[in-house]
């Protein structure tokens, strides 16, 4: 692990990177357990959303390109669950200018959908 963290802590970039990658996994993971936890089939999971099964797979396998909020939540929605996301700020990273610290113009910075 010391060698992994070492690599994270060196490279912003590849941090980001597996974070991106476990996030997802995380989704897809999420989404298997809740169905499973329902009982229900890719098939019948799809007939509620009105896709096709092989949607759902790609969904579940992290093979779905360009996975729109709407279809994510149609299915979080469908499982029993709801979808949160939050804008966070990045780790370490300076602020752009002293004029703009603490302007927030658009509400609160996490939404529940």
């Amino acid at each position: 692990m010391k060698w992994i963290d070492g690599q994270l802590d060196a490279d912003p970039q590849f941090r980001a990177q597996v974070n991106q990658m476990l996030g997802e996994l995380q989704v897809q993971q999420d989404l298997i357990a809740l169905r499973e936890e329902r009982g229900l089939s890719q098939r019948q999971l799809a007939r509620m959303l009105g896709v096709r099964q092989p949607v759902i797979a790609k969904m579940e396998s992290g093979k779905a390109k360009n996975l729109e909020l709407r279809t994510l939540v149609r299915a979080a929605t469908a499982l029993g669950a709801q979808v949160k996301i939050a804008i966070r700020k990045k780790p370490g990273r300076a602020r752009r200018s002293p004029g703009r610290a603490g302007t927030r113009r658009h509400g609160a910075a996490r939404q529940s959908v």
